[in-house]
């Protein structure tokens, strides 16, 4: 599991660059989940993750506030989650998930990038099963033990903990977010989580060839220009 987050965080950053709209599409999530999940950050725990994510990712306070103000109002956009899955260069296992308001638009935007790019774009279900749809916390603490024993008590299903260099990760299922925060959150006095997200981390990883590194990073542009793409995951060993 730590490697094939590691191989994650690498990709992030890697592809992090490729994203000039972030300030939107955190503004549009929040919304979302706002509308969804109810405006207040304290009764809404993946409102607040969102919230403290965009302030490490350095959003401004205004694009925040604003995105929740507008789910406040109950108007605005109907945005719905849209998730493709296919095979990009190479061979690789892709997921893409989306918010939309055209689903029609953004399939067929998705499925260019996958077209040109001489991948193939899969139906429901072909790669998600070798994905884990997972809860990921990560702290600064060298007490692991007592980390333990809050999921523990808590009754988290923790599917993995370390430790490494002063830091503590949680590895969970996706249904267990809120219950491992709340559980970790009362243990520790005045803990700030450094990762706070529920990704798809694959199954395992696997190396990409030279000649398809170039394909493989345009591939991963194309998808990072769209505005309704979201997040990007694959099984690429960088």
């Amino acid at each position: 599991m730590g490697r094939a987050y590691q191989n994650r965080k690498e990709s992030m950053a890697k592809t992090s660059d490729a994203k000039a709209k972030v300030y939107s599409k955190y503004g549009r999530v929040i919304y979302v989940c706002a509308k969804e999940g109810g405006t207040d950050p304290d009764g809404n725990l993946t409102l607040r993750g969102l919230i403290e994510r965009a302030k490490k990712d350095q959003v401004p306070t205004h694009v925040i506030e604003k995105a929740i103000k507008k789910a406040e109002g109950g108007g605005g956009e109907d945005f719905s989650v849209a998730r493709y899955e296919g095979y990009g260069p190479g061979g690789c296992m892709v997921i893409v998930d989306c918010l939309t308001d055209n689903p029609n638009r953004t399939f067929g935007d998705v499925r260019q990038c996958f077209t040109k790019t001489k991948c193939k774009i899969g139906t429901e279900g072909s790669v998600i099963h070798m994905f884990d749809h997972t809860c990921i916390l990560v702290f600064a603490s060298d007490d692991e033990e007592a980390a333990l024993d809050a999921l523990m008590m808590a009754d988290v299903d923790v599917i993995d903990i370390e430790y490494d260099a002063g830091k503590i990760t949680v590895f969970a299922p996706h249904t267990e977010y809120a219950k491992a925060k709340q559980s970790l959150t009362e243990a520790f006095a005045d803990l700030e989580f450094e990762v706070d997200e529920i990704q798809f981390i694959p199954k395992s990883c696997a190396p990409i060839s030279a000649d398809n590194i170039e394909m493989f990073d345009k591939f991963l542009d194309m998808l990072n220009d769209l505005d309704d793409v979201q997040n990007i995951y694959h099984n690429v060993e960088l």
